[in-house]
């Protein structure tokens, strides 16, 4: 019964104190990128090690196949299946969230950009950029496999410089080439699979602050860094819709703080955080992988 149990602890630790205590701290600004690949792996860890500690809790309640005391029409074999079809209705569970959010994300942004290609007027800055006719400054984009599109509002061209406006438009076009949405929706999916009283929502704060400060680093070495802070806070406080992914949409201050300081180079940091990340998808995945194949292997020999 270890394993099961130590799986379930691990889930719980993953699930709460670990993310509330990687939210806290500030070190992870430096290496957004590395960041954002070990907030993947904790939000990935948790859900393995949940199931992890389903599998094997029924495993080890029912008992080796082929030993003496496997047997099926036993309360104990009985209370094993029971286990194992809670688990796969978790795992169903977060299969049918991924369909759904993959499905309505993209059947929203579909609507909307057919929405921004009525209203809005083409412009040849950037490729797919709509120059929308409203007096709110609005800067952000629409991703997709085909037919991405940048909108901004005549309110945020009057507000802009040109450096300015190039280098924000350098800062959504990073989010495009990169795919942030699609970092954003697999941090959704996993938000949305869990019942409201079990989830948290700092996974899915983080990541949206930290591929906003990814594009940021894109848009620094491509324009400079002071257009685009300038930039940041002229559109301070700018709308945004929920599927976009905006210039200004989140942690304004912090960025602008973190691009008026020298560029973030920190390769040790990032490399351990790399292995951290590694180490925590590792950990579940051989606790719950190493008895079970040991006791396969026992009961073929």
């Amino acid at each position: 019964m270890i394993t099961p149990v130590l799986l379930a602890a691990l889930a719980l630790v993953l699930a709460g104190p670990a993310p509330a205590l990687l939210a806290r701290s500030e070190w992870p600004y430096r290496i957004p990128r590395a960041a954002v690949a070990l907030w993947q792996a904790l939000a990935l860890a948790a859900v393995l090690a949940a199931l992890g500690a389903g599998i094997a809790l029924s495993y080890s309640t029912a008992g080796q196949p082929g030993s003496p005391r496997f047997n099926p029409s036993s309360g104990r074999d009985l209370a094993a299946a029971a286990v194992l079809a809670l688990t796969a209705l978790v795992a169903v569970r977060l299969a049918w969230s991924v369909a759904k959010v993959a499905v309505g994300t993209r059947a929203r942004r579909r609507r909307h950009r057919d929405l921004v290609d009525v209203l809005a007027t083409p412009d040849g800055l950037v490729p797919g950029l709509r120059v929308l006719a409203e007096q709110t400054p609005l800067a952000y984009c629409l991703p997709a496999l085909r037919g991405s599109r940048v909108i901004v509002s005549v309110g945020a061209l009057e507000r802009l410089n040109d450096d300015e406006l190039r280098a924000v438009l350098a800062h959504e076009q990073a989010h495009l080439r990169a795919r942030h949405d699609l970092v954003l929706e697999a941090f959704t999916m996993v938000h949305t699979a869990f019942p409201r009283w079990v989830r948290s929502d700092l996974a899915l704060e983080q990541a949206r602050t930290l591929v906003e400060l990814l594009a940021d680093d894109d848009a620094r070495r491509r324009k400079g860094p002071a257009p685009l802070a300038r930039a940041l806070v002229a559109l301070a406080g700018s709308p945004a819709p929920a599927d976009g992914l905006a210039a200004a949409k989140s942690a304004t201050l912090l960025r602008v703080e973190r691009l008026t300081s020298p560029a973030p180079k920190h390769p040790v940091l990032a490399a351990t955080t790399y292995a951290g990340a590694a180490a925590l998808l590792v950990l579940p995945t051989v606790t719950v992988a190493v008895p079970v194949l040991r006791a396969l292997l026992t009961t073929i020999g």
